[in-house]
């Protein structure tokens, strides 16, 4: 059902300090850029050949209040498949739909509030692609 975890999407205060210190300090590699209305608002990183870390920019983290880690993300093969099982066994799934990155997703949170998105790729992910996603 989960093949891995896709992605941890993490709020940054400062995107190229951010960057550096993934990229030049942890090795990552930049993938793609999240660009909205001709702005860089985040980017993909790549920690492995399919394990990535989602950055978008916030302009204000109070550590106090909540976790600058927005939700983590499963790949699973079927969307439809995991969406069936948690609401078969008395869980609440989001409606599938397909993302700016090309890839369809589906949301469901944990009995702690843990936001979890699960991602199915398509020929067209920008996961796979490495270009741009535009975000609307």
């Amino acid at each position: 059902m989960v093949n891995q975890i896709a992605h941890v999407c993490i709020s940054s205060l400062d995107l190229d300090a951010t960057k550096r210190f993934y990229c030049e300090g942890l090795g990552f590699r930049k993938v793609f850029d999240f660009i909205r209305e001709g702005n860089l608002v985040g980017y993909y990183l790549g920690v492995t050949k399919d394990t990535y870390v989602e950055v978008f920019r916030q302009d204000e983290i109070d550590t106090q209040a909540k976790s600058p880690v927005r939700h983590f993300c499963l790949e699973v093969d079927s969307i439809d498949d995991i969406s069936k099982h948690l609401v078969d066994t008395g869980y609440e799934v989001s409606a599938k739909k397909l993302g700016a990155d090309e890839s369809y997703q589906a949301w469901v949170t944990d009995p702690a509030g843990v936001r979890i998105e699960f991602h199915e790729y398509t020929e067209k992910s920008v996961q796979i692609t490495g270009e741009d996603c535009v975000l609307g």
